[in-house]
This record gives structure tokens, C-alpha cells and sequence, in this order.
């Protein structure tokens, strides 16, 4: 071999290796999480787990966050500055989830024994709350909230009468229970978590209706009629006891995307997180979990995003693998379709979030 092969082969050589390492440079670029900022906090003593994001005629982002001690929060300016929104007679209500629509329009709901469970909403920018819907039967429990316009929307209440209730409103004012007779029967003890007002989500145009449950077993409850009609299949997310099951879900297309684990065990990474490409009718676990309890998970422009106690994490294949993105305590997050979004977590701490990417 010449003196001038070797060195072609070098040459070749060191630019395979440059290229291997460009891509993996890239890869790692694309998949993670923006770079991470400090965590914030809002000025309120609460420990949130409501969010939403909105935007204005004008292309601007609203917020707005709920939480314990009756706090429904809205800032104009991204986070810098938020005001408090009362909510009359609800001042000692625990606010698990709030959606909104502009600058204006929102529901909150709160979670708690029959009725301290309730809906709420503002035309008016939180100067007036209305009361829309409570329940007083036993089992009543508000868990989740899920709105396609500010007209329609539907709510998720742990079982009544030996099954799960939902709640929806075409008009968004009057509420009404959708039909018990094609709902599956729910399993002793078993129940929606509250912990991130994400355990109901909607897709394909609102056909497709998704709910994860815990508890005895982690079960994913699909109507693809409005719900008309459903069909319930059992997951390999994390169950068996009243601290465990599915806590949060969201779905794109064919692909549903499931978290949650055992909140008791936070650092607890097997069965944290599963994902369906078959509009929820078959179920498998994530090949790299998260690592640990996650107690909500969106999706938005192809990029998942989880979070729960130790941590956040993406994922870019709906749910098949994740990444660590950062180590903070947060309980939610929403994203808008940019990928921008913010997250909220205990002591009225937030954090705007986003993921890299075209």
C-alpha cells in the first residue's frame, strides 16, 4: 500500500466519523427540549395543576392557570405578570383544570366529593363566573375537562351508579350526562386521576374520545362515535393499588400516548408510560420510559412532551421512546400548535416550555 492510499484512507476515515458524529450532534438537538429556564413563580401560594394556552386576534399568547385555594390566574404577557380572577363561591375549591378560549372565555373545574366538583365559566374575562353544572350523587367526582370550542366540550366524573360519567355541553351553557347503557361497567375501586385535569382527550375531529383510568387495572376507554358507544381495553401502565394507573393521555391521528404510573412512587420508571398506533385498541410499553411518575402528557406538531414530579421528557415518536428534557417538579403543561407552551406546578410555580424543531 502507497503512502498515498494510507492517506485516502485516512481521509475517509476521519470524514465517516465526522459525519457519524454531525448526525448524532443533530439528532440530540432536534429531540430535546428548548434550552431550559429557571422556574418562575407566579406571586400566589398554590400549587397549580390547571393550564391553558390561547392566542388573541393579534397573534398573542394568553395564559391561564388554576389551582388549590380557589386560584384562577390569566397573564397578557406570557408569565411576566399575572392577575387573580375570583371566582365567587369558590374561594375554597381545589381547581384542577381550566380551559380557555382568548382573552375572555374559560371553564374551570374543580375536583372534589359531589359538590365540590364543579364547572364554572367567564365571558368576560373572569369579571363574572356562572356556575354551569355540580351533582350531588354519590361517586360524583370531577377528574378532567376537554373542550373542542368554546361551545363544546365534555367532562370526566369517576362512576356513578357502577360507571364512569361524562358530562358535555353543545351550546356552553346547559351540560348534560351522555348515556349510560354503552358504556363498560368499571372495575371495583376503579377511577380517573385529577392530578393534571388530562385524563380525557379528544381527537379526529372530536369522533375520537379517549379516558385512562386506575386503580385495580390501567384501562384506556375509546368512543369513536361522540360517545355514543365504547369499548374499554386494559393497558401495561403501572396498577393494582388506588395510587396507580393511568393519569394523563393524548392522542394525534392513530397515535394515543398514555402516562402516569404510581404517584406514591415517583422514582418508580417501569410502567410509567404506553403508547397505542392503532386509535387505542392495542397497547405497548414506551421501549425507554420516562424516569419516573408522569402526571400529564401533550402532544403537539409531532413532539410529546411528559412531565410529573422528578422531571420532564419528549418524546418524537409518539410515546415509543422519551428523553430526559429537565428535573423539575411540575403537575401540567399545554402546548399551543407552535410547540410553545407553559407548564404549572406546586407553590404557583410556572415555566414557559417548548421543543426544538421546524
Amino acid at each position: 500500500m502507497t503512502s498515498l492510499d494510507s492517506q485516502a484512507l485516512l481521509y475517509n476515515f476521519l470524514m465517516r466519523a465526522l459525519a457519524i458524529i454531525f448526525a448524532a450532534v443533530l439528532a440530540v438537538g432536534v429531540f430535546t427540549s428548548a434550552p431550559s429556564s429557571p422556574i418562575q413563580t407566579t406571586g400566589f401560594d398554590s400549587n397549580l395543576r390547571g393550564v391553558s394556552v390561547s392566542q388573541t386576534n393579534s397573534g398573542k399568547y394568553v395564559v391561564w392557570a388554576s389551582g388549590t385555594k380557589g386560584i384562577v390566574l390569566r397573564s397578557f404577557d406570557e408569565g411576566k405578570s399575572w392577575k387573580q380572577l375570583k371566582v365567587g363561591g369558590g374561594a375554597d375549591l381545589d381547581f384542577r383544570d381550566i380551559e380557555a378560549f382568548g382573552t375572555n372565555t374559560a371553564y374551570v373545574m374543580s375536583s372534589g366529593d359531589g359538590e365540590n366538583s364543579r364547572i364554572y365559566k367567564t365571558r368576560d374575562g373572569g369579571k363574572s363566573w356562572m356556575l354551569q353544572y355540580t351533582d350531588k350523587r354519590s361517586g360524583f367526582f370531577l377528574d378532567s375537562l376537554a373542550c373542542a370550542s368554546p361551545n363544546h366540550c365534555y367532562a370526566l366524573s369517576d362512576p356513578v351508579d357502577g360507571k364512569f360519567l361524562i358530562l358535555t355541553t353543545d351550546d356552553g351553557q346547559h351540560w348534560k350526562q351522555l348515556p349510560h347503557d354503552q358504556m363498560p361497567a368499571a372495575l371495583p375501586a376503579e377511577g380517573a386521576f385529577a392530578a393534571s385535569g388530562t385524563s380525557i382527550a379528544l381527537c379526529n375531529n372530536n369522533n375520537d374520545i379517549y379516558f385512562g383510568t386506575g386503580g385495580p387495572a390501567a384501562r384506556v376507554f375509546h368512543s369513536a362515535d361522540r360517545g355514543r358507544s365504547w369499548t374499554a381495553v386494559e393497558t401495561p401502565i403501572a396498577s393494582g393499588n388506588a395510587s396507580s394507573g393511568i393519569f394523563s393521555l393524548d392522542c394525534h391521528g392513530r397515535y394515543v400516548v398514555a402516562v402516569g404510573g404510581d404517584y406514591k412512587n415517583p422514582n418508580r420508571a417501569d410502567g410509567v408510560a404506553a403508547y397505542s398506533n392503532d386509535r387505542g385498541k392495542t397497547w405497548h410499553l414506551a421501549d425507554h420510559p420516562p424516569s419516573g411518575y408522569r402526571s400529564c402528557v401533550r402532544i403537539a406538531a409531532g413532539t410529546t412532551f411528559a412531565m410529573g414530579p422528578n422531571g420532564e421528557d419528549t418524546s418524537l415518536d409518539y410515546g415509543v421512546t422519551w428523553k430526559s428534557a429537565d428535573t423539575l417538579n411540575l403537575n401540567a403543561a399545554a402546548l399551543a400548535p407552535s410547540r410553545t407552551g407553559w407548564a404549572v406546578g406546586p407553590g404557583g410555580t410556572f415555566k414557559h416550555v417548548g421543543t426544538a424543531g421546524p
